[in-house]
């Protein structure tokens, strides 16, 4: 039988890609490890079953164990489909090649029966080469039973496929896990070198390279019937939702949940007595079942050859239960096992920012770094690992979200349903609040600066604490963190509770992926092209897979073949496309490392953030420092000297600065005492200390020298003391006098905006 062009031409695609991949397997074989009936009223089941098919010596191995009810001379039909087609389909007679005990059949136990049964050249040959090629094949072999007289089936089996191969490797999770790790420790470190800019895109990239491995975990995780390579590519990174074996953990989720009234689940102790992969439905159902769904055949008899006639109990094992199968841990350690590796990463990061720290200040002290390497670290390095805390809880949150609310479902025991409760809403509640509180300051800023980045990167505690949600967005989309926030709920909450039914999920999925997608597409709201560009990508890719999760729920009554196909392409577009990010990741990474200037790579924000997170520790220039006094920066006395707080920052509103506004706000060095003006000015809203009204090239024709027109009006009574610009004219002499105005060159200095302040809002 020969298979259409189209289907041979995805194969070839298909398994050019794979040569990329290193298998398990070298030798051309196709094997299985397991046999489920595919009958009702079937008379003969299996309790082992292990077949071989090795196309070099032409023969298929067997070893199979069961209970028989049929009596009499039977014969055998054998159909091999895969990907759909009929590959192969040979007949066979128990008596012609000797087999004992099916010669004829008898009622009872089979004891174990171990024979080989030729393939001639000529079937062999029809079995096409890509079979033997193809990771995580897509086939089954079904063989009737059939009574010589009648011809009517007396019992109907089946098992999965295997050729040995698959592109589940532990290498895959490593290498993504190393990279996407490696770019997040990059980012910090340019920051901390002062290379804002190169930060804070290598720490946009990687999130974003993060977040499409969760969601590549997602669809692994959902109820739909997958095929076989598109659940071990997504088994790939189950690792972002904390789904990884460890054998002595595994011993304390179970001793917990039995501590805790629970009752573990034994799915993967019964694995020697029991036959993997069953699910009784319609013939045409049970097929792609075996195929697609992952179930388990556990016998809780203790004398499992007692009666033939005794029903097996089937447990369907599908979505997080299917990923938990695959990786080896029970059903009711995935929850716990979840919630472990993320406290794990969360307390190693910060003993390691704790570490580098103590080696900083060594480091300085022995001589081995200069005094201001990693300053603004040393000094800040509390509000710093408060940052990273609030990021690594933004990481895990689809992690947390999926598990916890998944385990409300579950309740595997009291206490854990608990520890769900108080993890999903402290999570959702403190980024929740984070995200609220980024929007108050950004909308103080636009209130009293016309501009939200002003407050938002010129206030350090703002910056180090806050900015992992806002940095990877333009100034003005600094609210885009919020419908991320829900985007991310409502996705877990889909597929945590939608566990009953993979076509609600894949629906529900559908509609997300595409709201999100024309959301981003029309708004663009991260800080470049390039990283729109990146992002936007992403967000396609995941509608594609999520349309192609939903042709997998087989609502279109499509055939096998099609399912199959699209199940290969599948993997085919989304490990190109990992490829393609992990390597654009890679080298942001090694610029950020061993470029002597990695900022030279990027251009700089059109929303002027890098006038403003300018560090008081690279104030190299007199042209620096008085911008940043122009900035109205905090002073480096106050902030060496450990003042770096919630209190004292511009994000608090606290009023325990001693140089606060009355509103809470504290103001910039030059207006310092600026809420001594008359009480009639003090339930106006905040005002920036620069005139909106003051030009910075006059329009009229008059000398840049000259004093400006209408100075001597009675606006400058908001501040007594200062003029329309907010600068204190009683330093002045001649001020004091009612003389001329002070020398050209002082008041030049004084009142002309230099051009970094365009854009920042001063122009307005």
């Amino acid at each position: 039988m020969r298979l259409p062009s189209q289907f041979r031409a995805v194969c070839l695609f298909f398994t050019a890609i794979a040569t990329f991949i290193q298998f398990s397997s070298a030798i051309r074989l196709i094997e299985s490890k397991s046999l489920n009936p595919c009958q009702d009223n079937s008379s003969f089941t299996a309790t082992l079953f292990n077949v071989v098919f090795t196309p070099n010596n032409g023969s298929i191995a067997f070893e199979v164990t069961g209970v028989s009810s049929i009596s009499g001379y039977v014969v055998a039909e054998v159909d091999v489909v895969v990907y759909g087609y009929n590959a192969l389909k040979t007949n066979f007679d128990p008596c012609k090649i000797d087999l004992q005990g099916m010669c004829p059949m008898n009622i009872g136990q089979l004891n174990r029966q171990k024979f080989n049964i030729p393939v001639s050249q000529d079937v062999i040959k029809k079995v096409p080469g890509i079979f033997y090629g193809v990771p995580d094949l897509d086939g089954l072999v079904r063989i009737y039973i059939k009574d010589t007289k009648t011809n009517i089936s007396k019992a109907c089996v089946e098992a999965e496929l295997s050729n040995g191969k698959t592109v589940d490797q532990k290498g895959v999770g490593w290498a993504t896990a190393v990279v996407a790790g490696l770019a997040l420790v990059a980012s910090a470190v340019t920051s901390g070198l002062g290379h804002s800019n190169t930060a804070a895109h290598v720490a946009a990239n990687a999130l974003s390279l993060f977040g499409y491995f969760q969601a590549q975990a997602l669809i692994g995780m959902t109820a739909v019937s997958l095929p076989p390579i598109v659940m071990s590519w997504t088994q790939n990174f189950q690792w972002t939702m904390g789904i990884i074996r460890v054998e002595f953990l595994q011993d304390i989720c179970t001793w917990y949940q039995r501590a805790t009234g629970g009752t573990p689940s034994t799915l993967l102790s019964n694995l020697n007595d029991a036959s993997v992969e069953v699910q009784k439905r319609s013939l045409d159902y049970a097929s792609r079942a075996v195929s697609y769904g992952f179930t388990e055949f556990v016998k809780r008899s203790s004398d499992i050859g007692a009666t033939a006639a005794a029903p097996a109990k089937l447990e369907v094992v599908q979505g997080i239960k299917r990923v938990g199968f695959r990786a080896r841990i029970e059903s009711t350690n995935i929850f716990l096992t979840g919630v472990i590796f993320f406290m794990v990463f969360v307390t190693f990061t910060a003993a390691g920012v704790a570490l580098f720290k103590a080696f900083c200040e060594g480091a300085v002290r022995a001589g081995w770094f200069k005094g201001d390497k990693f300053e603004d670290f040393r000094n800040g390095w509390k509000i710093v690992l408060k940052g990273i805390l609030f990021r690594l809880v933004l990481i895990g949150f689809p992690q947390m979200t999926v598990l916890c609310l998944w385990e409300l479902t579950k309740r595997d025991s009291a206490a854990e349903v608990i520890l769900a409760l108080f993890f999903f809403i402290s999570m959702a509640v403190s980024l929740g609040w984070a995200a609220l509180k980024v929007f108050r300051i950004a909308q103080r800023s636009v209130a009293m600066h016309k501009n939200p980045a002003y407050i938002l990167y010129s206030d350090p505690t703002a910056l180090n604490k806050w900015g992992f949600l806002y940095v990877q967005f333009r100034a003005t989309a600094y609210y885009f963190i919020m419908p991320v926030l829900v985007y991310i709920l409502v996705k877990g909450i889909f597929v945590a509770f939608g566990q009953g039914s993979g076509v609600a999920q894949a629906v529900g999925l559908v509609i997300i992926e595409a709201v999100f997608l024309i959301g981003v597409s029309i708004l663009r709201p991260w800080m470049d092209k390039k990283t729109n560009a990146f992002n936007i990508a992403i967000a396609a890719i995941n509608v594609v897979n999520v349309i192609f999760l939903l042709v997998f729920t087989a609502v279109f009554n499509q055939p096998g073949i099609v399912t199959a196909v699209m199940g290969v392409i599948f993997f085919g577009i989304n490990a190109a496309f990992a490829i393609i990010l992990i390597l654009m990741v890679l080298f942001a990474t090694c610029w950020a490392i061993f470029s002597k200037n990695p900022d030279t790579r990027y251009q700089p924000m059109r929303d002027d953030r890098g006038s403003f997170i300018k560090s008081q520790s690279q104030l190299n220039t007199e042209l620096d420092a008085l911008g940043a006094t122009a900035r109205g920066d905090m002073q480096q006395t106050e902030y060496y000297k450990g003042r770096i707080s919630d209190e004292d920052s511009y994000s608090s509103g606290s009023g325990k600065g001693g140089r606060d506004h009355p509103a809470g706000v504290p103001l910039p060095p030059s207006t310092a005492n600026s809420h001594r003006s008359p009480s009639r000015h003090r339930n106006d809203p905040p005002r920036s200390p620069i005139d909106p009204n003051m030009p910075f090239l006059p329009s009229d024709g008059t000398p840049r020298h000259g004093t400006p027109t209408g100075y001597n009006d009675g606006s400058r009574g908001m501040y007594s003391g200062y003029n329309d610009s907010g600068r204190n004219v009683m330093n002045y002499p001649q001020y004091q006098q009612g003389g001329a105005p002070p020398p050209g060159g002082a008041y030049r200095r004084d009142n002309n905006g230099s051009p970094w302040q365009r854009g920042a809002g001063y122009d307005h």
